[in-house]
C-alpha cells in the first residue's frame, strides 16, 4: 500500500510540473509574439509620423521621452555595443582589456543586460587601469555574492509566490562598485543602456538619470531578479527585447560598430530533454531573432565587427568558477580582431601588461564593503594616455569619430583559437 501511494503521489506531482512547464512555455511564446506585434505597430506608426512631418514640413517636435532627448546624429561615429550573456559576461572583460591596451576609445557605448554592467564600467573609465579594476571585481565574485542561498533552495524556489527567486541587493553592490558616478550622463563616454518595460513590453533606453537603477533594470533577468521601478514604471532585463542593440547605434549615426558578444553569433540550441529546457530554448531563439534581423538589414556604409565568445565554457547562469578562463578566451578573440582590423591607436601587438592575480574567495572587493568583503590587490600602473590637445581629461579619440592610429596590418602572429569575426552575415544566419 505504501509503494502504491508513493507512486500515485509521484505521478500527481510530475503531472503538475509538466502542466506548469507547458503553461509557462505558452505564456512566454504569447508574450514574445505580442511584443513583436507591438514593436512592429510602433515602428509603423513612427514611419507614418515621419512621413507626415516631411510632407507638412512644420512638425511640432513632440514624441516620447527617449526621442526627445536624442542628440543629433554624428558623422563617422564609432560605437561599442555590449550584448547580454549572464556570467559569460566575463568574456567581455578580456575583450575590453585588449581594446584598452590598444587605445580603442569609442564615441558611444551601448549595453544590454550584463553588457550594460560591463559597458557602464568601461564608459566610466575606458583605460587599462579602469578595465583591470573591472577584471578584479569579476575575479572576486562568488555565487553567494549575486545569488545568495537561503534555507530552501532548488526547484522549489521557482514555484514560490514571489516576483523573483533572488534579491538584487548583491547585484546592486557590484554595479555601484563598477560605476562610480551617480548619474549616467556623468560617465567619461556617452552611455546608453536598454531595459524592457512591463507596461507595454517595449524597449526603454536610459541615457541620463540615476545610474544604478538604470543599469540594475537592464540586468534584471526575468524570474531571477525582481523588476526595477524607475519613475513609477517597472522594468526587466533589456536582453528580452534587444540583447545586441546595434540598431540603436545605427539610428544614432554610427558607421563603425564593434560588438562584444558573450556567445557565438549563431544560436544552436541543444535538444531539450525536459519541458523546461524546451521553454528556455524557445526564449533564447526569440531573443536571438532580433539580432539576426538587424544584421541582415545593415544600411549601406555601416561596418559591424563582431567579437564573439565560444560555445560552452560555463556550467550554469550562476556559476562563477570559470571566470578566469572566460577572460582568457575573451582576450584571445579580441587580440585576433585587433590584429585584423587595426582597432585603436596603438598598433598590434600591444605593450606588455601585468597579469593580475585572481582575488581569493574571502578577499574584499575594491572600495571596501563589496560582496564577500574583499580587497583587490593593486594592479601595476599602465601607461597614461597622452594629454588631449584640447586640454580636457577625455581620452584621445573620444567623441570625435576619428581614429588616429596606424591601421596597417602587422605581421601575422601565431594563429589563435579565436573564432573568425563576422562583419556582414548572410540574411539566413
Amino acid at each position: 500500500m505504501t509503494v502504491a501511494a508513493s507512486s500515485l503521489l509521484f505521478a500527481v506531482v510530475f503531472t503538475l510540473f509538466v502542466v506548469a512547464a507547458v503553461a509557462l512555455l505558452v505564456l512566454t511564446l504569447r508574450f514574445t509574439i505580442g511584443q513583436a506585434r507591438r514593436s512592429r505597430a510602433t515602428w509603423l506608426a513612427g514611419r507614418a509620423g515621419s512621413a507626415e512631418a516631411e510632407v507638412g514640413g512644420d512638425g511640432d517636435g513632440d514624441g516620447d521621452g527617449d526621442d526627445a532627448e536624442e542628440e543629433p546624429e554624428e558623422e563617422g561615429m564609432t560605437a561599442l555595443v555590449l550584448a547580454g550573456g549572464s556570467t559569460r559576461g566575463a568574456i567581455q572583460i578580456g575583450m575590453l582589456q585588449v581594446l584598452a591596451e590598444h587605445g580603442f576609445v569609442p564615441d558611444r557605448v551601448y549595453g544590454s543586460s550584463v553588457g550594460a554592467i560591463n559597458g557602464a564600467g568601461f564608459a566610466a573609465d575606458p583605460t587599462r587601469p579602469g578595465v583591470e579594476r573591472m577584471a578584479q571585481i569579476w575575479l572576486g565574485l562568488r555565487r553567494e555574492d549575486i545569488y545568495p542561498q537561503g534555507r530552501l533552495h532548488g526547484p522549489w524556489l521557482y514555484v514560490q509566490q514571489r516576483d523573483a527567486v533572488y534579491s538584487n541587493s548583491g547585484l546592486r553592490e557590484i554595479i555601484t562598485l563598477g560605476f562610480p558616478h551617480e548619474r549616467l550622463e556623468e560617465s567619461v563616454l556617452p552611455l546608453e543602456v536598454v531595459a524592457t518595460s512591463l507596461a507595454d513590453g517595449g524597449e526603454h533606453w536610459f541615457t541620463r538619470g540615476p545610474a544604478v537603477e538604470a543599469i540594475l533594470a537592464s540586468a534584471a533577468m526575468p524570474a531571477i531578479f525582481p523588476p526595477v521601478e524607475v519613475d513609477g514604471e517597472r522594468y526587466i532585463d533589456g536582453g528580452v527585447v534587444d540583447n545586441v542593440p546595434i540598431q540603436r547605434a545605427i539610428d544614432a549615426g554610427a558607421t563603425r560598430i564593434v560588438v562584444l558578444l558573450c556567445s557565438p553569433p549563431i544560436v544552436t540550441p541543444q535538444p531539450s530533454k525536459r519541458p523546461v529546457e524546451g521553454m528556455v530554448n524557445a526564449l533564447l531563439i526569440a531573443i536571438h531573432a532580433r539580432f539576426v534581423r538587424d544584421m541582415s538589414h545593415l544600411p549601406e556604409g555601416v561596418e559591424v565587427i563582431l567579437c564573439a565568445g565560444p560555445e560552452g565554457a560555463t556550467r550554469d547562469f550562476d556559476d562563477f568558477s570559470t571566470t578566469e578562463h572566460l577572460i582568457a578566451l575573451g582576450r584571445a578573440e579580441a587580440s585576433e580582431i585587433v590584429r585584423r582590423y587595426g582597432l585603436g591607436t596603438i598598433p598590434y601587438p600591444a605593450p606588455p601588461r601585468a597579469v593580475p592575480s585572481a582575488a581569493a574567495p574571502g578577499d574584499d572587493l575594491p572600495g571596501g564593503g563589496g560582496p564577500g568583503g574583499a580587497t583587490v590587490p593593486p594592479t601595476s600602473p599602465a601607461p597614461a594616455p597622452s594629454p588631449s590637445p584640447t586640454g580636457t581629461d577625455r581620452p584621445p579619440g573620444a567623441g570625435d569619430g576619428t581614429d588616429v592610429g596606424d591601421h596597417s596590418p602587422a605581421p601575422d602572429p601565431p594563429v589563435s583559437a579565436a573564432s573568425g569575426p563576422v562583419t556582414q552575415p548572410d540574411p539566413g544566419t
